[in-house]
Order: structure tokens, then C-alpha cells, then sequence
């Protein structure tokens, strides 16, 4: 398939400076294309490509900057992303020179996540399959931001390409020539609320969707101060089908000749954007197609580790699903939330180690995480269900590491028992299989008495008629006296009933049951059963 060339540093600062990134120390000196990004992280050491641009995430201190620019230097990478305000002094500068590693800030307000959605789409990260190069309308096919700066020309006007939801896809240089209104956008790539409201109120969304022509929007009389240079807006169209729309900020309405620019330009954004979406599609079921042949361990997975570009690598193997019980009704929206979350988990890991790869496979994402070892793949699944939040609650199972393709195989089944037994309900956000060995066993017994359709027997089955005829609740008084390990006294508490009313029911489940509690053999299989025939 065909991708974008890769962006180089040049091009990032050209694309982003100005509104995301300034440069602060040393200087773009190779044209050498960034081959990815990856987060610093001071307790691993993580695998970078070269040359690549590393996120600082919490670096503050100026001892800690310069030695981390010095280190990189040796790793060969291209730069160092910080947030603003970078501390002041000589010994940055000099770590920046000597290393050849520039150093950049993050505008305050930008996010981690926004800024390493838009690298990973300007650096076309985790190619599969043939590279080549392809031009629409005289430009790379998909170049968003080489054709923002275009229609900016065009116009005369920083621009915004955005999705039908408002989500910033690209934008001008210039933007310091817009209001604060526009600033915020970009900083949050997504057309904050409050002003969507606005211009929804105002009928624009409505007249966007009809018209084939531009658009010219006055800031409404209620907008407030940040809101204050007009816009100018159109379609982006395939067909019927509404893409999204470019929109300019404007100071007057735009002569004829430019507004008919305008409308032609939405044209080429059209198709460029279909080529993207085209090639997203291709990619993502190639990806799933290698992935899930890398998982069966066949005699095709260690060619597809190689298309991967992870052949030869101790992986980890990361199992991600919403956190609904196994056999819920699937609510409206789940599969795009599984959508969501597997582009999301893809993004995450790319950060962590390039040539990541993630695919949803069935009602599960699957990631393949070169990392050494297990609590590393641990740390990375509990940062990314930090940062993802509670909006769709997830779980996700962590394999073993797997240094071979047959050991692969057996790490994705461990990931998955783990998986199985978060989405059942334990507590825990993120488990290896040995975090939650026992309550996989039981779900495996379970599993086979179910295929084989037993039912509960010995005392546990006469406990249970008995409370069935009579109305009563000696099982529960049963569970909780071996969950209380025999102590009646706080198995009494846990049911808020009087130690000696407790007492009595002890007596009379033995008799009923005709159980020797004394007996561990009999306690033991008595516990199994509650276990494993429990709702």
C-alpha cells in the first residue's frame, strides 16, 4: 500500500512551531526523516529508532534534561520535547550543541496525547507493506498539513481541516494571525464545545451542510472576547457524503476569486482525505491479518513477525477489551468503543517501542509490545488506562514474554484466561495470568462442569434444597464461615447476625449436610463447589 513519506524535524517545527513547538536549543541540521517518537522513561531504558524525537513527560529539572540530551545524543536521536517554560541556563544549551540533539517545548495547554496523535499521523508511523509515493493535486496523497498551508495561501488566511465532529485533522501555519478562540482549538484539536454551541445555535452547521459554497461567519453578539475574528467555512464533500470542512479565519468575506479558490480547494482536500481513509482501511486489515496470523503460531507467523518488523524480539502480549461481563448484552456503541479504544491502545505502545503493532481481533484488542519483561508491559497497560480514563472502563491481560513463535502463542492464551477473569469482575484493571491464577482456575473447572452439565452434590446439594424448601440461608452462613476461615465471630459480623444466632445455623447446616466441619477434605470440596457453581 502507499504511505506518506516520513516528516523530518524540519518539517514537524515547520507544521507544528509557532502554535505547538518552538525550538529552544541547538539546531535542525539533518533532513534525515524522524523514523519515530518515543516517551522517556526514567526506570527503562526504551528501544529508539534513528533517528527519533522522544517525549520528556515530566522532565523539569535542568540536570536531568541535559543528561538525558547528552544520552541521546549517543542514541542518535533527532530532538527532545519538553514542556514550557524550559529553565533557563547555559549547561541546556551546551548539552543541546555538544549532543546534536535539539531541544523543543510544548506549548503550555497542548497535551501529551494531542501532541503524539499529531506526530503519529505526520511521521505515518508502523508502515505495513510497500512504501511508494503518490500525488493528488501536486502534493503527497494525504499530506493534510502540506495542504492546509496551500488553501492558507490561497485565502491569504491561517486554516483548520476538520472531521465531521469537529476534530482538528491539519492546520496552517499563521494561526498567531487568528483569535484565541482558534488557539484553543488547535491545543485541544477538537472545536471546544462552548464555541460549537455557538455557531450551531447560529444555523452555521446547518448552512455548512447544505451549501456547496463558502460560508462567512460573524462571531455572534453573545460569542465571547476570545471569539472575535470571523470565519470563513465550507464543505468538504464526497458525493453526499459530508467529510468534514476547512475553515478560515478571516477579517472581511472573501473576494469571488478566492472564495471560488476556497470552493475548489475543498475538492482536492476531498479526495486526499478518501485516499487517507482508503489507506487507513487497507492498513488497519492488513495489520489485523498479520497480527492475528503472529498470534496463532503457525507456520505463516514468524513471516508475519517479520512484516511486522518485530521478528527476532522478546514480546509481550497485551489483551485489551471494554470491561463488560462475559455474556452482557452488548450495549449500543460498543464496537466503536472497542474501535476507539484499540486506535488509542496502537498510539499508546507506538510511543513506547516504533514498531509496535495492534489489531482488534474479535471483541479484543491485541497488542505486540517488544519489552523485556512483563512488569514493563504492566506499567505501560496501567498508563494507558490512566490516561484513557473512565469514560469506556477497560481491562487488559498482560501474556508472559515470548522470545519464539511458539511461545507467542502460549503467551496470548495466558493473556487471554487474564483477560477473562478482569472482564468477570475481580477488582484489578491490569493482571498477568499468575495475578489472578486461582479465579482462572476456577473459571476453567467451571467451565468444564458446565460442558458436562454436573450439578452440585454431596453437602453442598443437600445445604441447597434444604434452603430452597425452607427458606432459609444456611449456604450463605456456610460461605461466609469458610471465607472467615471458621472464625464464627467475624463471619457473624459479615452477615450482621449475633455470633450465637450464627452459631445455631453452623450447627444446623452441619446437620442438614451431614458434614464434619473439622474435616478439611470436606471443607475443601465444599469450598470448591461454592466457588465453581456460584452465580
Amino acid at each position: 500500500m502507499t504511505q506518506l513519506p516520513r516528516a523530518s524535524l524540519g518539517r514537524v517545527l515547520d507544521d507544528l512551531g509557532a502554535t505547538l513547538l518552538d525550538l529552544v536549543h541547538g539546531e535542525v541540521r539533518s533532513t534525515e526523516p524522524i523514523a519515530g517518537i518515543a516517551i522517556h522513561d526514567p526506570y527503562d531504558e526504551p528501544h529508539l529508532p534513528s533517528p527519533a524525537l522522544v517525549l520528556g513527560v515530566g522532565l523539569r529539572e535542568p540536570g536531568e534534561i541535559a543528561a538525558l540530551l547528552r544520552a541521546l545524543g549517543e542514541q542518535g536521536a533527532a530532538g527532545l520535547i519538553v514542556r514550557a517554560p524550559v529553565p533557563a541556563g547555559d549547561d541546556l544549551r551546551k548539552a543541546a550543541e555538544e549532543s546534536g540533539v535539539a531541544l523543543l517545548a510544548l506549548t503550555r495547554g497542548a497535551s501529551w496525547a494531542q501532541l503524539a496523535a499529531l506526530l503519529r499521523s505526520m511521521l505515518s508511523q508502523g508502515d505495513v507493506g510497500d512504501a511508494g509515493d503518490e500525488m493528488l493535486g501536486g502534493m503527497p496523497s494525504g499530506d493534510l498539513f502540506a495542504l492546509a498551508n496551500a488553501v492558507a495561501a490561497l485565502v491569504d488566511a491561517p486554516v483548520t481541516i476538520e472531521d465531521p465532529d469537529s476534530r482538528v485533522l491539519a492546520f496552517s501555519g499563521r494561526q498567531e494571525e487568528a483569535d484565541e478562540s482558534r488557539v484553543e482549538t488547535i491545543l485541544g484539536r477538537q472545536v471546544p464545545e462552548r464555541y460549537a454551541r455557538l455557531l450551531s445555535r447560529a444555523g452555521v452547521h446547518r448552512d455548512l451542510h447544505r451549501s456547496a459554497d463558502p460560508v462567512f461567519v460573524t462571531p455572534p453578539p453573545s460569542a465571547p472576547g476570545d471569539f472575535s475574528v470571523p470565519r470563513v467555512a465550507v464543505a468538504v464533500r464526497a458525493g453526499d457524503e459530508f467529510l468534514g470542512s476547512i475553515w478560515a479565519a478571516v477579517h472581511e468575506p472573501l473576494t469571488p476569486d478566492r472564495s471560488r479558490a476556497f470552493s475548489d480547494a475543498a475538492k482536492l482536500v476531498a479526495l486526499h482525505m478518501l485516499r487517507l481513509r482508503a489507506g487507513a482501511d487497507v492498513e488497519r486489515r492488513l495489520r489485523t491479518e498479520l497480527v492475528g496470523t503472529a498470534l496463532e503460531g503457525g507456520t505463516g507467523a514468524r513471516d508475519s513477525l517479520a512484516r511486522l518488523g518485530l521478528a527476532d524480539q522478546t514480546l509481550v502480549v497485551l489483551a485489551l477489551t471494554p470491561a463488560e461481563p462475559e455474556g452482557a448484552a452488548d450495549r449500543s456503541g460498543l464496537a466503536a468503543d472497542r474501535q476507539r479504544l484499540t486506535d488509542a491502545l496502537a498510539m499508546h505502545l507506538s510511543a513506547v517501542h516504533a514498531a509496535s503493532a495492534v489489531a482488534l481481533l474479535g471483541d479484543v484488542a491485541y497488542g505486540l509490545l517488544p519489552v523485556a519483561t512483563s512488569e514493563r508491559a504492566v506499567r505501560v497497560a496501567t498508563e494507558f488506562l490512566d490516561r484513557v480514563g473512565d469514560r469506556v472502563p477497560a481491562v487488559i491481560g498482560v501474556g508472559p514474554t515470548a522470545t519464539s513463535v511458539a511461545q507467542l502463542a502460549v503467551a496470548r492464551a495466558d493473556a487471554d484466561r487474564a483477560l477473562r477473569v478482569l472482564r468477570a469482575g475481580c477488582g484489578l484493571r491490569v493482571a498477568r495470568l499468575g495475578d489472578v491464577y486461582t479465579k482462572a482456575m476456577v473459571l476453567d473447572v467451571r467451565d468444564l462442569v458446565a460442558a458436562r452439565g454436573d450439578e452440585p452434590s454431596g453437602p453442598l446439594a443437600k445445604l441447597l434444597a434444604y434452603d430452597a424448601e425452607h427458606n432459609a440461608n444456611l449456604v450463605e452462613t456456610f460461605a461466609a464461615w469458610l471465607d472467615a476461615f471458621g472464625d464464627a465471630v467475624a463471619a457473624a459480623a459479615a452477615l450482621h447476625v449475633h455470633p450465637n444466632t450464627f452459631r445455631y445455623r453452623l450447627r444446623r447446616l452441619a446437620e442438614v449436610g451431614e458434614i464434619d466441619l473439622a474435616d478439611p477434605e470436606a471443607r475443601f470440596g465444599a469450598m470448591l463447589q461454592l466457588r465453581v457453581f456460584s452465580a
